[in-house]
């Protein structure tokens, strides 16, 4: 469940599915020593320089399904949102609080958070997080195999509770499963590609009310075996074909020509989109069928 992707391979005509995820993310620029620091200062310092915004664009459409699964939710139940490969608790802060992917941005990259220590950092986002905290904020818990960003964003505030466990490897602990219970969405904007149903089945089948699914996944790869996977959780999933959003720039040439080739295999078009220099990522919904004839996709994914 770490936050990287997948872009695509050279020869996609012969290969299985599973052999086009392994080999396109060997294709993909590595970040994993950002992902588990003590804190999000390095994380956001490299990924500012390649203007990487999916959980921007994720923060208006993640709002607008929490609402709506509020209203349908009994009067003394709390929305709860469980986001998966959760980081730092980055999709937490921006749901839950009147700031932007940009404020996040100038204030892990400020001087003033350079000076401190990650102890006095966790104070400091404490009374920041506090201050910008919305009236409507849900109850968030979040999933990562990174121990030490579970472990900053329980620390300031951002989740509820964390769990740092990979659940493509081992089943859920049994506090995970109790915590997770009342989910009713499930939140996705990193790590898709590293996912498999094996990640989702156990949390529906513990689940006390029907879940939304809801996934920003990068157009290099298939969410296709997820989606079969949740079929039999009474899930239909949806994908929106437009718009798409940009995930962040390609580090190189050489990733970038992986990328158009993977997206070009799977039936998409790349103009305008990743031969413009980005990875983007299109929105999947997973619910059942009556929820999707009361609430279409697009009202969703307005105002983005």
């Amino acid at each position: 469940m770490t936050h990287t992707g997948s872009t695509g391979e050279s020869d996609l005509r012969i290969a299985k599915p599973e052999e086009r995820a392994a080999s396109s993310q060997e294709e993909m620029t590595s970040f994993d020593e950002i992902y588990d620091q003590p804190d999000p200062r390095d994380f956001f310092r490299v990924l500012g320089r390649w203007d990487y915004q999916t959980p921007q664009h994720a923060q208006g459409v993640f709002r607008r399904m929490a609402a709506a699964r509020a209203r349908t939710a009994c009067a003394t139940d709390a929305v709860t949102v469980l986001d998966i490969c959760c980081s730092y608790g980055i999709n937490a802060a921006l749901l839950n609080h009147d700031l932007t992917l940009e404020d996040l941005y100038a204030h892990y990259t400020s001087p003033q958070a350079a000076a401190l220590t990650t102890a006095e950092l966790i104070e400091w986002d404490r009374a920041y997080y506090a201050a910008h905290r919305r009236p409507d904020a849900v109850r968030v818990i979040g999933l990562d195999t990174a121990a030490n960003a579970i472990d900053y964003a329980l620390a300031v505030g951002l989740l509820d509770e964390g769990f740092a466990e990979n659940l493509e490897v081992a089943p859920p602990t049994a506090a995970f499963r109790r915590a997770a219970q009342p989910t009713r969405l499930i939140t996705v904007t990193g790590g898709a590609s590293f996912l498999s149903p094996r990640t989702f089945q156990p949390l529906l089948a513990a689940a006390q009310r029907q879940v939304w699914v809801a996934a920003f996944v990068l157009r290099t790869g298939s969410y296709q075996p997820i989606a079969d996977g949740l079929k039999p959780y009474g899930l239909i999933t949806e994908k929106a074909a437009a718009p798409t959003y940009p995930q962040r720039r390609f580090t190189s040439a050489h990733e970038q020509r992986h990328a158009i080739n993977a997206v070009t295999a799977l039936g998409e078009d790349p103009c305008g989109k990743e031969t413009a220099g980005y990875f983007h990522t299109a929105v999947h919904l997973s619910r059942p069928t009556n929820d999707a004839t009361a609430h279409p996709l697009a009202t969703f994914l307005r105002d983005v």
